[in-house]
């Protein structure tokens, strides 16, 4: 299946693969904060490190002047990360204020994400928690006192309810009220649970249990849950012949991928297509870079990846 991302959501993604000026694909060093989530197992993981400009009395002033990240994920994991990033560095947040940067606001900033890619947004979101609660602590910050409640242990305790990607019930209970997750195919495309066998669904205890339990309450309760932006639908991926399969590997390359090589005086020539695998070769300034197969996995197989088919396989020759 390919998605359908927006000129800046591609735009932001080529510009850090490339790394670009400006851009925060990275790690710094002896950060101030610096926070995990996901998992390499489960195809997307975000490290996030941040640096503040400390005040020299009341560190709760601290200013966040620096971050960067490093993600494994597709397209949308990786711009969803810098999104964050710029967000950041952008609004002069200090790390209690940044925590008000929610992963719509990472979706807003996109100009939109697939429905079933809004889990990157929610990464970098948790991610960012993660590194504020790890800045805290450095600074003997006492978030329970000024009443912020991280859920630092929320991932790790519980009851196991979707063993595919170890979402526990109370991070799935949270996630379900902050995000209005409504559905079961809702909670898969925002974290991911239930995206593996399906065992967890409908079982007792399961995610419908749980969404029934989760709203029933809150309907009790009159608590008004966070609304969701409104996102376009992904169309269903239809199914290609070998030649047009071969007509949108060109067409991407073409549009997408090729313009970005030549503006760094380099290109990239399809030499034979079989099934899924691309085999391809670098040209021009491209050629001889000591971070030619970086390019092929992280721009070329990426891009034809998300918009082509999820299986292509990108061979350097």
């Amino acid at each position: 299946m390919g998605w359908e991302y927006s000129d800046k959501t591609k735009q932001l993604f080529m510009d850090a693969v490339q790394g670009k000026p400006g851009t925060h694909l990275g790690e710094i060093e002896n950060p101030d904060g610096i926070g995990e989530h996901g998992s390499i197992a489960c195809g997307d993981a975000m490290r996030f490190t941040f640096r503040v400009k400390r005040h020299p009395s009341d560190p709760t002033q601290d200013i966040i002047t620096e971050a960067k990240y490093l993600t494994f994920g597709c397209t949308s994991a990786i711009a969803s990360s810098e999104a964050l990033c710029a967000i950041i560095e952008q609004g002069n947040y200090t790390p209690l204020t940044a925590l008000k940067i929610k992963n719509s606001d990472i979706v807003e900033y996109l100009n939109g994400l697939p429905e079933q890619k809004i889990h990157c947004s929610v990464m970098g979101a948790e991610a960012l928690e993660s590194a504020v609660f790890n800045w805290a602590q450095r600074r003997g910050v006492d978030l329970k006192k000024l009443g912020i409640d991280m859920h630092d242990q929320e991932t790790e305790e519980g009851r196991i309810v979707c063993k595919c990607f170890s979402v526990t019930e109370p991070y799935l209970k949270r996630k379900i009220i902050e995000l209005n997750l409504r559905t079961i195919p809702q909670i898969t495309n925002a974290i991911k649970a239930g995206g593996g066998c399906s065992s967890c669904h409908h079982v007792p205890g399961g995610l419908q249990d749980i969404l029934d339990q989760v709203w029933s309450g809150h309907a009790a309760g009159n608590t008004g849950p966070v609304q969701l932006p409104v996102l376009p639908a992904e169309p269903a991926s239809p199914e290609f012949s070998p030649y047009q399969f071969a007509k949108k590997v060109e067409r991407v390359i073409d549009e997408y991928i090729r313009p970005s090589l030549r503006g760094d005086g380099g290109d990239v020539e399809i030499l034979d297509i079989k099934g899924t695998l691309i085999y391809c070769s670098l040209k021009g300034a491209c050629s001889g870079c000591m971070g030619a197969s970086q390019t092929l996995k992280m721009l070329v197989e990426r891009a034809l990846r998300d918009q082509v088919d999820e299986r292509i396989r990108v061979i350097e020759v």
